[in-house]
């Protein structure tokens, strides 16, 4: 099998070798031509056998639309784009009824295994037409984890629902870390806890909180005790908002999800202004001492 891969970044750069060394060939294109393997999006499309399959591996939004208007201009009807960013599940169905016209394919698929999964694998949100879907399983296939396929794989449903499920994905790794970091402080703060890291590392076998996230957690404390390399500055990649949006779209209650993404806007701030209205408020009602500023 012969596909073109459009974005060769840290996870699409790791896909590509991934899909090499699996026995699919793969013609990659991405704007630093130190990476790329052909000039142009054109010469891309040019070099794939027919029907075409196209994967897109760029920043959501108007770079996966610019990508996605640009290969309309040279794809036919038959050839398949399979968007593997971190697309709004509502931009999917967007590209799905632009794209049909044409007689252009589309599947989404949400991509989950950061860094890691060339040698680990990704795990793959897939959503789109059966027919597509069965036309690039051996993608699929080299791209997941070894073993079973259900157990790095799911075809989850209609057009959109592979990001759909990746957001909610994500929206759960925001709680998932949120909930090691409050933890972590709390024992750096206890003055009776002498090894950290080695309470972390101790929960690696047999504890209930077992799990990827924590190993990675080890692996940092492992390089940085205590932390001091890296500032407490947490950014959101869109995903965690996207997942509380649609939470109070279809009225389900998420305190977890929706506490961790508002710690990550609380991390970006030096002095906060709603707890300096707090302060001011206590000290206004009770005449409670405020702490004041050194400006």
């Amino acid at each position: 099998m012969h596909i073109g891969l459009i974005g060769l970044g840290k996870m699409g750069g790791n896909m590509r070798s991934r899909l090499r060394k699996n026995g699919v060939e793969v013609t990659g294109y991405a704007r630093s031509r130190d990476v790329s393997d052909v000039d142009t999006i054109a010469d891309l499309v040019q070099a794939l056998p027919t029907p075409r399959t196209v994967w897109v591996m760029v920043p959501h939004g108007q770079p996966t639309d610019d990508v996605i208007n640009e290969l309309v201009k040279h794809l036919e009807p038959g050839d398949l784009i399979i968007e593997g960013g971190n697309s709004r599940f509502s931009d999917d169905i967007r590209h799905a009824e632009e794209l049909a016209p044409h007689g252009i394919g589309y599947l989404d698929c949400g991509v989950s295994g950061g860094v890691w999964g060339l040698e680990n694998g990704y795990g793959l949100m897939v959503g789109g037409p059966a027919e597509l879907v069965e036309r690039a399983m051996p993608i699929f296939d080299a791209l997941r984890p070894e073993g079973k396929r259900e157990e790095g794989f799911v075809h989850v449903g209609d057009t959109g629902a592979g990001h759909y499920a990746k957001m909610v994905h994500n929206g759960i790794e925001y709680g998932m870390m949120q909930s090691f970091a409050e933890g972590y402080e709390l024992l750096e703060k206890k003055s009776i806890i002498k090894d950290v890291h080695g309470t972390f590392a101790a929960w690696q076998r047999g504890t209930v909180v077992r799990s990827w996230l924590l190993d990675l957690l080890v692996r940092a404390l492992e390089e940085d005790p205590n932390l001091d390399n890296i500032k407490g500055y947490v950014n959101d990649s869109g995903e965690g908002r996207w997942t509380i949006e649609e939470a109070i779209a279809e009225a389900v209650p998420m305190p977890a999800i929706t506490a961790s993404l508002f710690a990550r806007f609380a991390s970006r701030q030096d002095d906060s202004p709603a707890m300096k209205a707090v302060a001011a408020l206590r000290n206004q009602f009770g005449g409670h001492a405020v702490v004041k500023s050194e400006k």
